[in-house]
């Protein structure tokens, strides 16, 4: 073989951004002048070239030429040992070509980068960021997260400690500013904080910056590791960030509030000064002599029956003076009430009108029961039914105009019917769309138990509790 090529050096170390070259030695033994060409194979070929790349020599004469070896500083080319040749190629022999091999270590670095989203938040509990850690290095890379405020009015909390990054990828950390306070009202409050970002390089690596890499302020040039550290760590990322603690209730809710209750009370005054006395009046319009014997003349009437079990048809206040009268009124005949008296030193008087002349006869009747505070109860009588008739009672209106407080029983032959609290009613009107039956001989009373005697609005305050029972209804002869 009339070629013989070979390395200064088999193995050799290249640092990411640097060139490095690396001799070779070529030597024609043959007879001619022969004419070298080199090709560079293996992984390193891309950021590697032979300068010159070809070589004349005369037969026993030797050359130089240089592999220059050019790694690029990013995280394409991974740190590690990686193993390539150069072939070298005479042009008229192809086949006496040669390949001497070595190997070239890649030296590992670390350059990290990071960035806080959002650089600024606001809320009324805590403020909510991320932290985006970037590994620009060859190497795979631990980084440790810290966080501190310039007060203790707030704090710092990682969702991680810190992160295992492969070189030329990026990962994310969640983070949380929390006021150390509650604020309920007032001015929002600022707090600033900053975030730390502390790369840590395995054991060996040789650890440098690239120039213009995101970092704190009077970094070494890039090449040289950071004043005062060894290759365990570098000089941590540092990012400022900001949070605006706002207050709990916003502050136009006081001012809602007030205008909530100007409103209320607007609202309400209008239904006592103008709705109220409206509806009050409707309910009196619509009860009058007519409508009462209307409904008498439906109930009385065969086609207009009524439903088994009936119930209370509906009750109303402040209409119980027309329906009484209405029920007066309609009385053909009048009859004599009786007089009750109760343990206590009260009484009470009635009078009732009623009508057999005709079958079905609208029938009214009427009592007031006076009652004194304590010593008992007073009882008064409205209607005792007439022999041979049966007493369809329809309508009971009740009135307490003094605004007295105790107890109403309103009773049909000893069997209560209404049971009332003073207290809850002025007027109080009833009616049954099932009739209440009261056969011959039948009273319907009223009993008052009074506990406080009321007193009316600008009237000196009466001696005792007065109470008045209206009731009507239809008067029917057994004989039908």
């Amino acid at each position: 073989m009339s070629l013989t090529a070979s390395l200064d050096a088999s193995s050799v170390t290249a640092e990411p951004g640097a060139q490095t070259d690396v001799p070779l030695q070529v030597l024609n033994s043959g007879s001619t002048v022969e004419e070298y060409r080199f090709e560079v194979v293996g992984a390193c070929a891309a950021w590697s070239t032979v300068e010159p790349r070809t070589l004349s020599l005369y037969p026993g004469a030797s050359g130089t030429v240089l592999l220059r070896l050019t790694p690029p500083r990013d995280s394409s080319v991974p740190a590690g040992e990686t193993p390539f040749g150069i072939r070298v190629v005479p042009t008229s022999e192809l086949s006496e070509t040669v390949v001497p091999e070595g190997r070239v270590t890649v030296a590992p670095f670390t350059e990290v980068t990071s960035e806080l989203v959002p650089r600024s938040s606001n809320g009324a509990r805590r403020g909510n960021h991320q932290l985006a850690v970037d590994n620009r290095g060859n190497a795979p890379v631990t980084v440790r997260l810290s966080g501190r405020t310039g007060t203790e009015r707030a704090r710092v909390d990682f969702a991680t400690a810190e992160l295992r990054i492969p070189p030329g990828h990026a990962d994310f950390a969640k983070l949380r500013v929390r006021p150390a306070k509650r604020l309920w009202r007032g001015t929002p409050v600022t707090h600033t904080f900053q975030v730390f970002a502390a790369p840590v390089a395995a054991e060996g690596h040789r650890e440098t910056y690239a120039p213009g890499a995101t970092g704190p302020a009077g970094l070494e040039p890039a090449g040289t590791e950071p004043a005062g550290l060894g290759p365990a760590g570098l000089e941590p990322v540092v990012l400022d960030g900001s949070y605006e603690q706002q207050a709990i209730l916003p502050g136009w809710l006081p001012r809602a509030l007030i205008l909530a209750a100007v409103v209320a009370i607007a609202l309400v005054g209008l239904w006592y000064a103008l709705l109220r006395p409206a509806v009050k009046s409707a309910a009196r319009e619509a009860i009058t002599p007519e409508a009462v014997a209307s409904a008498a003349a439906k109930t009385a009437s065969p086609s207009g029956g009524t439903a088994d079990g009936g119930a209370t048809a509906g009750t109303g206040g402040g209409g119980g003076n027309a329906g009484a009268t209405a029920g007066v009124d309609g009385g053909a005949t009048s009859g004599n009430g009786q007089n009750g008296t109760g343990s206590g030193a009260s009484s009470g008087s009635g009078t009732g009108a009623g009508s057999a002349q005709g079958a079905g006869a609208p029938t009214s009747a009427r009592v007031e029961v006076r009652d004194a505070v304590g010593g008992g109860s007073a009882t008064g009588s409205a209607y005792r039914v007439p022999a041979g008739s049966t007493f369809e009672l329809t309508d009971i209106v009740v009135q307490n105009p003094q605004g007295d407080a105790g107890t109403l029983v309103v009773s049909s032959q000893d069997d209560p019917v209404l049971r009332l609290a003073l207290e809850n009613f002025r007027d109080s009107d009833y009616h049954f769309v099932t009739p209440i039956l009261v056969s011959a001989g039948g009273e319907i009373t009223m009993t008052v138990d009074c506990r406080q005697v009321g007193r009316p609005v600008q009237a000196p305050r009466p001696s005792r509790c007065a109470e008045s029972l209206f009731l009507g209804g239809t008067l029917r002869s057994n004989s039908e």
